[in-house]
């Protein structure tokens, strides 16, 4: 298993996307340096997570209000902003994971030809794909607030940072 650094980001309603006040954005800078599409696919089903696609970040703000996700990146690099167009942009790179709590925003900026992420969820967690508040706000952050949290961190299983960081 890789070393890795962990930064987080704690990022609040900017008036479109609701974000989430409550728990912070996680950047694991390193996790999966040098592991292959499959190494990290099977490394995030191994710590039940769920639902794995492989693909790209949209290049269009959204969020999900009802399941928190994870991208795990083993290709390439990209900048994706975080937190809507008041958020902040981060630069993921092959090696890089990425918790996104519900109800937080992304899009990607940039990306090089090549970039590539598995995406997964907590079991149990049907996603959804918010683009802007189709629903009431009371709703959505209903949504968010009373979603369970993660019981296990989706690259370090029954330890990591996730499960000190969202409590």
């Amino acid at each position: 298993m890789s070393e890795s650094t962990t930064v987080t980001y704690l990022l609040e309603d900017d008036g479109v996307i609701p974000n989430n006040s409550r728990l912070p954005l996680i950047v694991y800078n390193g996790v999966l340096k040098g592991e292959s599409e499959e190494s990290v696919r099977r490394r995030i089903l191994s710590n039940e997570w769920q639902g794995a696609w492989v693909g790209s970040v949209f290049g269009f703000h959204h969020y999900h209000s009802t399941a928190h996700e994870v991208l795990g990146c083993f290709q390439g690099s990209a900048k994706v902003q975080f937190g809507g167009e008041s958020g902040t942009t981060i630069e993921i790179q092959a090696g890089d994971g990425v918790v996104i709590p519900a109800g937080v925003g992304h899009k990607s900026i940039s990306a090089s030809s090549d970039f590539k992420v598995i995406g997964a969820y907590p079991p149990g967690q049907d996603v959804d794909m918010c683009e802007e508040n189709e629903d009431s706000i009371a709703e959505i952050r209903s949504r968010i607030e009373n979603l369970l949290l993660p019981q296990t961190d989706p690259f370090y299983g029954n330890s990591g940072p996730l499960l000190n960081l969202w409590k």
